[in-house]
């Protein structure tokens, strides 16, 4: 049950528009959970593109400033509020809380918390909290894609990207990878063909590898580039958007360019040519809670079993301590990462 606790916990604040630098490290009383809330120990949480994007205050719908981010965490559940069963202290759960895991210490909804598998390492678990739901639903939910097709995997070195590979290789599917020549070793061993990214023609390069087309694209960049990756469809081919990332360094607007993107998506399905695109965001449906819920323990469920099993392998970029925030900030910005940057206070 809930109680009084003078002990102090550790967050991360983003107080503004900031450089890592400016992330400020904060103490405070130890929080008791509310009726249907759990209090658990963070043991990782994500440094996702969405952080990236909302100390640039450019992420769809942050909060005001300042706040505690932390897209999702990997914890043991210390506190039960009322209501919740007691019988979840001392399991480890995994969790979707868009902002509030850059902590020692999280409140969460008892009902969001999804259990992670005996013996699974709490990073390795995190890598596929958000980044493994993100990709098991556009592939199998949107795209529906099936063994012997091809699809185009933008970012295959990051963290969606390089889950997205190897889930696509586990349903069958042959994937072509974009990436930095640096990472193309890696991008390599988890079974899809590597591409510079940065290659003047690149839709050159991919209809070398797919003449026909590719069944499906997941593109992350938005941008410009998002015509390219539109025109590789073949036939009823389907396009999945899920970001905006070549206007994170922008001046201006942070829904402009969400905008932009939804009328092209639009305007490309109205065409009676057999493709489809669209624009996934993973908190769709979230206004029917139990149906959301239920769809994200399904599907996360799914992705643990696959990483439990060895079949999925676990990218972890880095793991660097909660105090070092800015390291962990600068170093996922930075482009020279497989994988995903995991902070383990």
């Amino acid at each position: 049950m809930g109680r009084q606790s003078t002990e102090q916990i550790l967050e991360v604040v983003l107080p503004g528009v900031v450089e890592p630098d400016g992330l400020e490290l904060r103490h405070r009383d130890r929080p008791s959970p509310a009726a249907g809330q759990a209090l658990v120990r963070v043991e990782a949480s994500g440094v996702s593109f969405a952080e990236q994007q909302m100390r640039r205050a450019k992420y769809y719908d942050q909060p005001a400033f300042p706040f505690v981010p932390g897209y999702d965490v990997v914890g043991t559940v210390v506190e039960a509020g009322t209501g919740v069963d007691p019988a979840l202290i001392g399991g480890r759960f995994a969790a979707l809380t868009k902002i509030g895991g850059w902590a020692s210490h999280a409140l969460v909804d008892a009902a969001d918390l999804v259990p992670v598998p005996e013996g699974v390492d709490p990073a390795e678990a995190e890598t596929v909290v958000v980044n493994g739901l993100t990709a098991w639903q556009m592939l199998h939910g949107v795209a529906k894609v099936a063994a012997g097709q091809t699809v185009l995997v933008h970012g295959a070195n990051g963290g969606v990207g390089s889950t997205l590979v190897q889930l696509a290789r586990l349903a069958g599917a042959r994937v072509v990878g974009t990436a930095s020549p640096r990472h193309h070793d890696a991008v390599r061993a988890l079974g899809a063909a590597p591409v510079d990214y940065r290659d003047t023609d690149l839709p050159a390069r991919v209809r070398e590898l797919a003449p026909d087309g590719v069944d499906a694209v997941f593109d992350h960049v938005g941008g410009p580039g998002i015509v390219d990756s539109y025109r590789l469809l073949a036939p009823r081919g389907t396009l999945v958007a899920y970001g905006t990332a070549s206007t994170r360094d922008q001046e201006g607007s942070s829904r402009l360019p969400v905008l932009k993107l939804f009328v092209r998506l639009l305007w490309w399905n109205a065409l009676p040519n057999g493709r489809t695109t669209t624009f996934f965001n993973i908190w769709a449906g979230r206004r029917d809670a139990t149906k959301f819920r239920a769809r994200v323990t399904r599907d996360l469920g799914a992705v643990f079993a696959l990483l439990a099993q060895g079949s999925l392998r676990a990218q972890v970029a880095a793991r660097v301590p909660l105090e070092q925030v800015a390291d962990a900030m600068r170093l996922a910005e930075s482009g020279t990462v497989s994988g995903k940057v995991v902070l383990v206070p």
